[in-house]
């Protein structure tokens, strides 16, 4: 067993969020384990733009009110305790209703190659309720 020190919380980079995004890194997938994980807090009217991963996403929502969405599907929200499973390459977005902060975990798993994540364009205001 070791206990690490975690890094400073990060703001969200421009091309992957629209809005004001904190994100926590929890783990990084190493030599060790592929897995990835943060907990990543939306302001309201916040989201991530589509993405998929190459071997599915796993967000456990831990606090607020939020979104999630996957390509050509039905807006969702998520609340505190929620669990969403989000299919390998399957295009999606999440983030926070306009009026709510929501904050979540999300957990991955890298790839052969140690990608997580593919990031594509950002998500329009007519793909985000109001």
């Amino acid at each position: 067993m070791r206990i690490e020190s975690q890094p400073p919380t990060t703001q969200g980079p421009a091309d992957w969020f629209t809005g004001t995004v904190h994100v926590d890194t929890i783990r990084t997938p190493d030599a060790q384990s592929a897995v990835g994980a943060a907990h990543v807090r939306f302001t309201p009217g916040a989201r991530t733009a589509w993405h998929h991963h190459p071997k599915g996403q796993t967000l456990y929502v831990t606090d607020g009110i939020g979104y999630v969405a996957r390509r050509g599907g039905s807006v969702q929200e998520i609340r505190p305790g929620d669990v969403v499973y989000i299919e390998p390459g399957e295009e999606h977005w999440h983030g926070a209703t306009p009026q709510r902060f929501m904050a979540h975990v999300a957990i991955q798993e890298a790839n052969a190659e140690g990608r997580v994540v593919t990031w594509l364009e950002h998500v329009t205001d007519e793909d985000y309720p109001d």
